[in-house]
């Protein structure tokens, strides 16, 4: 029998913080989700015209300026919806965020046309993402899953965690999040974050500094 088809993925590092932007899609139909368009838009589109991918959604992970600063441009260029968490859709606007706004270039995002819940599939092409909501970071937080890949946003990093500083952040929240829903994963899992280089989940279960 023949394999299905599969998602891959494409990282595009964009902005000042750089953030980890994800072109994720079905190899098969070249559909595609940009997941965090953060900064850079003509980076974003020049990888995409590359790999000569279809967009058909645009996902943040969580509403902070660095992960949906592109959201307009991207979403205009190619006239796709935008998702994400409805506790985060209040964060849209970079003007609450002016100073990082402007060493981004970020814009205000257009509102979401869909509102993200825990166990929500997101379609792709033939395949499809699976929401699991992880907040902490954000009230907000979601990751996306798929075939042993994980796409953490702030929540989880390599050797690190999301700061709970910022305004609706919480540390209660966060750890619970990783302890239940990222790290009952098993162990095998990739995990990409938002920033800085991926991970698993079985070597963060094993040497995190956070969760021991």
């Amino acid at each position: 029998m023949a394999a299905g088809p599969v998602m891959k993925h494409e990282l595009v590092v964009v902005g000042a913080l750089e953030t980890n932007c994800y072109l994720v899609y079905c190899e098969e139909t070249r559909d595609c989700a940009v997941i965090d368009p953060g900064a850079d838009p003509e980076k974003i589109v020049s990888a995409i015209a590359g790999l000569e991918l279809r967009p058909v959604a645009v996902l943040n992970t969580h509403g902070h300026v660095d992960h949906i600063g592109a959201n307009a441009d991207i979403v205009g260029k190619y006239g796709v919806p935008l998702a994400l968490h409805a506790a985060d859709a209040g964060l849209l606007r970079v003007s609450d965020f002016i100073e990082l706004s402007l060493l981004l270039g970020a814009k205000d995002s257009p509102p979401p046309a869909r509102l993200l819940a825990e166990g929500d599939e997101v379609a792709v092409g033939r395949k499809s993402l699976r929401v699991i909501h992880i907040p902490g970071h954000t009230p907000g937080s979601v990751g996306f899953v798929h075939g042993g890949v994980l796409f953490s946003g702030d929540t989880l990093f390599c050797g690190g965690v999301g700061r709970t500083d910022l305004p609706g952040g919480s540390w209660k929240d966060l750890e619970r999040s990783i302890r239940d829903r990222i790290l009952s994963l098993p162990e095998e899992t990739l995990v990409l974050p938002g920033h800085g280089p991926h991970t698993t989940v079985g070597q963060e279960r094993a040497s995190n500094p956070f969760l021991t």
